[in-house]
């Protein structure tokens, strides 16, 4: 038997949500987990939080009445909370907690902070970043994705179609699902015709800017038999990071990924071959195809086409962003902990019209963070 599960999952509001602030909404995700799990807010001992203050686990716990014995407010992106799926495994195994909650949100668009650009502040004139990145006039981090997309393309003939297309796979998912941001119909032609952002990065290569939370219950095999919904086993997971300054990255095209994925792979005792369902950070839409390649799904450079065949769509051969993703379904400002409760509803058979048949029984996900910078990997299973 496993020793780790989730036993946990729920979203909070997602959209444009003027009627909550940022706490309430990650307790309200907090409380339908917990509730899930069989569990109560007596039961966190583990604490686990992102963009949420400048002392993250400290806030959120004061404000859902937690004082836990293991805290974590590590940055590590939008990766984070696939990352802290490791770290609570870590922490529990040390004896220093049994119930792990992980919690996010974020009202960057009722906020209007809608803007492309980070961060707000200027980086201190000292840093790497004052000197060799803000002088060539680069948005961030827009900018950045977008010199690995022409880099890929340079390389590997990755063309603009083939991006759209992994927009219009995730919004094929989005349409049959009703908490999805994006819902309309759209074409790989809609999204050349976007407007040009930055290049060769078009509106629709974008993840849009929404409201939006959410929760994560990771406990031992002991105190998974309390949950009310089916445990999903924790079969393998690993983390990795590269770089900050992209100028530092030798090769801009390979990710984190190809390290975090391994060692996935490696604890699961598994290999790409064996996943059923994938569920891929895309930010923008060269990130899918940069995670399948690195994560050993195809060849370098093959990711691309792959999309364009439609092997990721409903009906395809390996259902990917099955929620509608960061491009369709949400993204306020981080996306990892969506990722995990995607996969976790799939391998209940809880997606509704969304739902992969015949249920799938492996799910892979992966998250980066930063730009381009960091990788975790996790391996779910039903069984």
């Amino acid at each position: 038997m496993p020793e780790f599960y989730i036993t946990g999952v729920a979203e909070s509001p997602l959209g444009h949500v003027i009627d909550q602030s940022e706490s309430s909404m990650a307790a309200l995700a907090a409380m339908e987990a917990l509730d899930e799990a069989g569990l109560t807010r007596a039961d966190v001992d583990g604490l686990f939080v992102n963009y949420m203050g400048e002392e993250g686990s400290v806030q959120v716990g004061e404000y859902l009445g937690i004082e836990p014995s293991h805290a974590d407010s590590s940055d590590l992106g939008g990766g984070s909370w696939v990352g802290f799926i490791g770290h609570a495994m870590a922490a529990i195994a040390a004896g220093q907690c049994e119930v792990a909650l992980l919690v996010y949100a974020s009202r960057q668009r009722a906020l209007r902070k809608r803007s492309r650009e980070y961060p707000v502040t200027p980086p201190p004139p000292e840093s790497i970043a004052a000197q060799f990145d803000l002088p060539t006039g680069i948005p961030t981090p827009i900018g950045h994705f977008a010199l690995i997309t022409a880099r890929h393309m340079y390389e590997y003939g990755t063309t603009e179609e083939q991006l759209a297309s992994v927009a219009v796979t995730g919004r094929e998912w989005a349409r049959m699902n009703p908490k999805a941001w994006r819902r309309g119909p759209l074409t790989v032609e809609d999204v050349l015709a976007s407007d040009r952002i930055c290049g060769p990065l078009k509106k629709l290569d974008c993840c849009p800017i929404t409201d939006g939370g959410g929760a994560v219950v990771v406990t031992t095999a002991d105190r998974a038999r309390a949950a009310r919904r089916p445990p999903v086993a924790i079969r393998g997971w690993g983390e990795s990071h590269t770089h900050w300054h992209p100028h530092q990255r030798r090769d801009i095209t390979t990710t984190a990924a190809a390290g975090s994925g391994r060692r996935a792979y490696d604890m699961a005792g598994i290999g790409p071959e064996d996943v059923d369902i994938f569920q891929p950070y895309d930010a923008f839409t060269i990130t899918p195809i940069l995670q399948l390649e690195d994560l050993g799904f195809c060849e370098k450079g093959a990711g691309g086409e792959m999309f364009a065949q439609g092997h990721f769509r409903p009906g395809g051969k390996l259902p990917a962003m099955t929620s509608g993703g960061g491009l369709s379904y949400t993204h306020p400002g981080a996306f990892g902990i969506f990722l995990v409760i995607e996969a976790v509803r799939q391998l209940r058979g809880e997606a509704g019209d969304r739902q992969v048949n015949p249920g799938p029984r492996c799910a892979l996900v992966n998250a980066i963070g930063g730009l381009c910078s960091y990788s975790s990997t996790v391996v779910l299973t039903n069984d």
